[in-house]
């Protein structure tokens, strides 16, 4: 089978497509013909070595997969051969198949196809733990959420409207104002400008008629997560997701103690490796919300799997808007269309 291999961390283009064995499933595991891989900024920074988890060399990158179950090991009793799947991983994602744990497979329901199997995982499994789990949502709450525009930004847009919010998107560009609205965002923001310390406040204030942010869910760290932590309503909670501006930010406690303000740390794989079943409640939760037409993951373009390189370093451009999916042989014979990014 094919697979893309890390043989050495380096960029995108370093990623090599080889010939592997295809793997058989051991014991609590299922193989999974993979049709469809979801992209995700990790897998970028996996692949640098920059990542706080690294398989050691050569592996695949890819934290999340959907296909067909194409044969199960010793134990495994609530799947078949010849299910519909996506699949939640560590890394090992870019391949035409993957044995994976049982646990952390989940069934499509019926109507799902493969690209959006691929899409409504990872990112919303990220945001509803933020969301809910960490940020104590409550419906009619003001939700802001920075780097709204991409992978799990997106997926936090679409779920705190979805569960009743009010939500104001952080953009790094007003070109992506209208792909945030579309996800339904009221209002967009712009963090690109100058004297966002303060500006960034004022302008939640009067977007929230002097109340402010009741949850952040923050992707982008630096000056932006200060900015955010002063854009708070009193009792406001922060959830730190990502650093995907790069500049790791520090909290003065003082200012945590003055608004009442709760700072939290969302490494969302945690929950996946020590409370599997969590994870499927949640993963559950978010197909009903999609069988209510209320998730629709956006996928900004399809790749075929030799094409990683390619998706990744359009990843770290930051310049996606929503998910980028790679698509093995098996997943275009089974009618995936590839698609040239917007």
């Amino acid at each position: 089978m094919r697979a893309v291999r890390v043989v050495r961390f380096g960029e995108p283009e370093d990623l090599v497509l080889a010939e592997v064995p295809a793997p058989a499933p051991g014991p609590g595991e299922a193989l999974i013909e993979v049709h469809a891989c979801g992209v995700n900024f990790p897998d970028l920074l996996v692949a640098q070595g920059g990542y706080q988890i690294l398989a050691p060399l050569p592996f695949s990158p890819g934290k999340e997969v959907a296909g067909i179950v194409r044969s199960v090991g010793e134990g495994v009793t609530a799947l078949a051969p010849g299910q519909r799947v996506a699949a939640q991983i560590e890394n090992g994602g870019y391949v035409e198949q993957i044995a994976v744990k049982a646990a952390t497979v989940y069934p499509l329901p019926d109507g799902m196809d493969f690209l959006t199997g691929s899409t409504l995982g990872l990112t919303y499994l990220t945001a509803h733990f933020a969301l809910v789990e960490h940020g104590r949502f409550r419906a009619g709450e003001w939700v802001l959420v920075t780097g709204a525009s991409g992978g799990v930004g997106s997926a936090a847009v679409q779920l705190a409207k979805a569960l009743g919010g009010r939500v104001l998107a952080g953009v790094g560009t007003p070109s992506k104002g209208e792909f945030v609205r579309a996800q339904g965002a009221d209002a967009m923001i712009d963090l690109s400008r100058g004297g966002l310390r303060d500006g960034l406040r004022d302008e939640v204030r009067a977007l929230t008629g002097g109340h402010g942010a009741d949850v952040v869910i923050e992707n982008v760290g630096g000056e932006v997560f200060d900015a955010c932590l002063r854009s708070l309503a009193w009792s406001g909670r922060i959830v730190v997701v990502g650093f995907v501006g790069g500049a790791f930010p520090t909290i003065k406690a003082n200012y945590l103690l003055i608004k009442n303000i709760t700072a939290s740390g969302l490494h969302w794989s945690d929950y996946r490796e020590r409370d599997p079943a969590w994870v499927r409640r949640v993963q559950e939760a978010l197909y009903g919300l999609w069988r209510e037409g209320k998730l629709k993951p956006a996928v900004a373009a399809v790749y075929p799997l030799e094409q990683a390189a390619v998706a990744l370093r359009r990843m770290a451009s930051r310049r996606v808007q929503g998910k980028l999916v790679l698509a093995t042989r098996a997943g275009i014979a089974g009618g995936i269309s590839l698609r040239a990014p917007d």
